[in-house]
């Protein structure tokens, strides 16, 4: 059984009151970094894992795009999302990990941190990587491996209440970690930087960019606490390329 969290009532709710869920892409710290990554949609067929409330795929279609799949294991997500569905969107609802489509369907694959889910990424790189057309692009985000390494994700404080650092242990010890996220306990999977990266390289794909996202400058003069982020990094972005057929 897939880890369905956000499908949980008290869970959902609490997500959907967070800026990002409110306000879309403009309302993710990470967005203007992600945006700059992504390929020219028009006229592409686009699959996006982990849609979640679907504002990637909306913003595909919005730019052109020739069609779009969302893929998520969350069926109340999978409803907001269709709530604003365009006509170039179709959403199926069912984990990534089951997720099959046919060689050479997609020109780009896009995913919002839903991979850090996920026990294996080899098998997501194997996937994705049948999936795109030679040259397809692959573009996506996950929780920094210095932000789940330790597993809690949370500061640790003095006796007031201040933060004094961020925790940072067991990096190399990948797998299970039980992280505390908007009060609740998630089941989340840690991984080192090599593993992303290598993982893309042995799995055909060329890396055209690494980014670690920092807040806007505005986010860092209006949304409390914002400054503290830029004290450890929190998300990584990674875009690919699938080699081409020599």
């Amino acid at each position: 059984m897939k880890q369905n969290k956000y499908d949980d009532v008290t869970f959902f709710e609490k997500y959907s009151q967070m800026t990002r869920s409110v306000v879309g892409l403009e309302g993710a710290g990470e967005w203007k970094a992600l945006e700059r990554l992504l390929p020219e949609f028009k006229d592409k067929r686009v699959l996006d894992l982990g849609c979640g409330f679907g504002w990637h795929c909306q913003y595909a279609v919005e730019h052109g795009a020739k069609s779009v799949v969302g893929v998520d294991i969350s069926e109340k997500m999978l409803a907001v999302a269709k709530e604003k569905t365009a006509k170039k969107i179709e959403y199926l609802h069912k984990p990534i990990e089951e997720a099959e489509f046919s060689p050479g369907l997609f020109d780009v694959v896009i995913s919002s941190l839903a991979f850090h889910y996920i026990k294996s990424f080899e098998d997501i790189v194997r996937k994705v990587g049948c999936w795109l057309v030679s040259g397809g692009r692959f573009i996506f985000s996950v929780e920094h491996p210095v932000f789940t390494a330790y597993g809690t994700q949370d500061w640790i404080y003095d006796k007031a209440g201040t933060i004094k650092h961020f925790p940072v242990d067991n990096y190399f010890y990948e797998g299970v970690r039980e992280a505390n996220f908007l009060g609740e306990k998630v089941i989340k999977y840690h991984r080192t930087i090599t593993t992303y990266l290598n993982g893309l390289l042995q799995g055909g794909f060329e890396i055209t960019d690494i980014v670690e996202p920092q807040p806007t400058p505005q986010m860092l003069d209006t949304v409390d606490g914002m400054k503290d982020e830029l004290r450890r990094p929190m998300m990584l972005i990674v875009s690919a390329t699938k080699k081409l057929l020599k």
